[in-house]
């Protein structure tokens, strides 16, 4: 959980203060080592998992440049992300094309380009594999359901039911594909460690009656991501996390584990990035309003999607933090009625919070820059910037 006096005696504060003093708002500034450290922490936290980091978290060449290095594998979602983690060094045999939604002639570019791996929901899709990347391995993605304890759920429109994956992973063997595993994700920023235990065991279930009844062996699990960053919202640490998953694992599958696949995105990118915004415009709606609103020149349109519904709660810091506080309505700058952050999460900025302020939204390197619209009431997108 965030803290802000832990965070503000912080040494990267102060590098990202002197970095980020001359650029225009808004912009986001990564830091590339936070992400670093955040990776070899997952990494030792989990010495029996392969890492496939979610390129769609945050794309910069900076932090795939360093994660190549490192020895990541990548979770691809599209040819274009395909296209530019090839031109920066990554192998196919590390890559995995991990959207279930994609049209046959990408399977087909995926294929000679030499990937191998590929998830799968439904039939169709399915074929498509079959015909047109023959022979490769095939994980079925299983749904689950996760709409209360995540922050961002990921349910309902990835995955099906088990009894599908099970008929799914036997046509794949009689397609000439290798029926390679289960695949879930308990959504984002999940909170509850009891979802990993469900889905594990869901899994379970279908890795015992795939074998017994068709003689198929599944080898892998991919358990998705659904690690928290450092939002106001409290969360247990990673290495609670990583006991409590590694005992259900053992719980279920005792010394047999099977191959266990991660694919964090949030979780490596989130706290490593501090977007800047400037205040617009501070006003009221009536003369006896208590709450103000305060208009900042980024948005939901710029940066700030996951705000939708005060989904994501990022933690605000100012300059002028520490004196009288009151109760803020959060808005964006375009004319858009949709375009307010938070309006009953019950934020409070400080009293003499003024038009020219800044406000730092902190644990913003995930899901803001590429969530930006192109040109929205003409607002270019959002700058990232990385040290």
């Amino acid at each position: 959980m965030y803290n802000r006096e832990d965070f503000v005696s912080n040494s990267d504060w102060k590098k990202f203060l002197e970095f980020s003093k001359n650029l225009e708002t808004p912009n986001i500034v990564v830091n590339v080592n936070t992400v670093r450290k955040n990776f070899i922490k997952l990494r030792d936290s989990f010495p029996y998992a392969r890492i496939y980091y979610a390129m769609k978290a945050n794309p910069g060449e900076p932090v795939l440049k360093m994660l190549i290095e490192e020895g990541c594998c990548f979770d691809i979602a599209s040819r274009y992300e395909l296209d530019k983690i090839l031109a920066l060094g990554a192998k196919p045999d590390n890559l995995s094309y991990g959207n279930t939604i994609k049209k046959a002639r990408d399977v087909k570019y995926f294929y000679e380009k030499g990937v191998r791996m590929f998830a799968t929901d439904s039939k169709e899709d399915l074929k498509n594999i079959a015909e047109f990347a023959p022979k490769s391995r095939v994980y079925v993605r299983i749904l689950v359901e996760n709409s209360v304890t995540a922050d961002w759920p990921l349910s309902r429109k990835f995955g099906c039911h088990p009894d599908m994956a099970y008929d799914l992973l036997v046509q794949a063997r009689d397609m000439g594909l290798t029926p390679y595993g289960i695949s879930f994700h308990v959504g984002s920023q999940q909170r509850d460690i009891g979802q990993w235990n469900d889905a594990i065991a869901k899994a379970k279930y279908l890795f015992n009656s795939l074998e017994e009844e068709e003689d198929i062996k599944l080898t892998m699990i991919n358990m998705g991501g659904g690690f928290p960053a450092s939002y106001i919202e409290p969360t247990n640490t990673l290495d609670v996390y990583a006991s409590e998953i590694t005992r259900y694992l053992q719980d279920d599958f005792g010394e047999d584990i099977p191959e266990i696949i991660l694919e964090p995105g949030r979780s490596l990118v989130a706290d490593a990035g501090i977007l800047t915004s400037e205040v617009v415009l501070i006003s009221r709606k009536n003369n006896t309003a208590l709450s103000r609103w305060v208009y900042i020149d980024a948005g939901k349109f710029n940066g700030l999607i996951e705000t939708l519904d005060e989904s994501i709660k990022y933690p605000i810091v100012t300059e002028k933090d520490g004196g009288k506080e009151s109760e803020v309505i959060i808005a964006g700058p375009t004319c858009d009625s949709m375009d307010i952050m938070y309006e009953d999460a019950k934020y409070k900025l400080p009293r003499d919070l003024k038009i020219g302020d800044k406000l730092y939204w902190l644990s913003t390197g995930a899901y803001t820059s590429t969530y930006a619209s192109v040109e929205f009431n003409g607002f270019p997108p959002l700058k990232t910037y990385f040290m």
